[in-house]
């Protein structure tokens, strides 16, 4: 009988923890690049929803929600290829490191320093693709285009009380968790691109708040001259974002612990770390 298209939810939630338990025996210096490669590969789905928002002035002002639809519909490539590839995105990690935590699969700090590094190693990706992909290539500094994200920027971060950026933001890696979760699940690619499809679709139709993929875009609106300075931006709109995405995080990754890894202990990651630690300390091992 051939396996079931789909893992059980129990079997995610290990699946996720065991991921989590993967990054953190990682080198820091490869889940820096890796995280790097997640910025680049979100900003090129970001630059496909410019090119189809800011290229439709027309539609836009006699239909703005279709415009939208259609933008949000060629987003998700972005995280289509990161999940394929198996780089890292901050935004899954804020769900699965608490979740491996929480079971006792690695230790407290083991967040912060996983957090800080791909924060940086993404934030470097958007950027170098905002600069040289974006704003150097000349795709998107000439109208329709500038003008588009230059608004695009001043809306995100400007317009918005500080709260309501958070709540967006919070929206939005709820989706987007539940997209991770959902391609975990699946065995094949194709059911893979499916389960991320749909939700991402609905965070960007909606216009909530991704804290990696705006530092894509607003950045690239202060590099065209919004009225948006880098340290507003900062103040406002990263910290608020990246605040509500881990709210949006642990709405997905918390409830999975409590309803599916009550069994975590019996299933040996425990054991597996500890023993990958005795290997790593020849001391311990003589000791042996």
């Amino acid at each position: 009988m051939d396996p079931p298209s789909t893992l059980q939810p129990a079997q995610v939630a290990a699946a996720l923890v065991e991921q989590a338990v993967a990054k953190h025996n990682t080198r820091y210096d490869k889940t820096f690049f890796k995280a790097v490669l997640a910025g680049v590969m979100l900003s090129f789905g970001g630059l496909l929803d410019f090119i189809i928002t800011g290229g439709s002035p027309t539609l836009s002002d006699a239909n703005p929600g279709l415009v939208k639809i259609l933008g949000g519909f060629v987003f998700p490539v972005g995280l289509v290829m990161i999940v394929l590839q198996g780089f890292d995105l901050l935004t899954s990690n804020l769900m699965i490191f608490p979740m491996a935590v929480l079971r006792g699969a690695l230790p407290w700090w083991s967040i912060p320093v996983n957090w800080i590094i791909v924060t940086f190693g993404n934030l470097v990706g958007s950027l170098f693709f905002a600069i040289v992909l974006a704003k150097d290539d000349g795709l998107v500094v000439a109208d329709p285009y500038a003008s588009y994200i230059r608004s695009f920027a001043v809306a995100k971060a400007v317009t918005p009380a500080w709260y309501q950026i958070f709540l967006k933001g919070i929206g939005c890696n709820w989706l987007v968790c539940i997209a991770v979760w959902q391609a975990t699940g699946a065995r094949d690619t194709i059911s893979k691109i499916i389960s991320i499809w749909f939700p991402i679709w609905i965070f960007v139709a909606c216009g909530f708040d991704h804290v990696v993929a705006n530092m894509f875009s607003l950045p690239l609106g202060i590099m065209l001259h919004a009225d948006l300075t880098t340290a507003y931006y900062i103040k406002k709109s990263l910290i608020a974002s990246y605040l509500g995405n881990i709210v949006g995080a642990l709405i997905v990754g918390l409830p999975a612990i409590y309803f599916y890894q009550g069994d975590y202990k019996a299933g040996g990651l425990v054991e597996i770390e500890e023993a990958r630690e005795h290997l790593d300390d020849p001391v311990s091992s003589e000791k042996k």
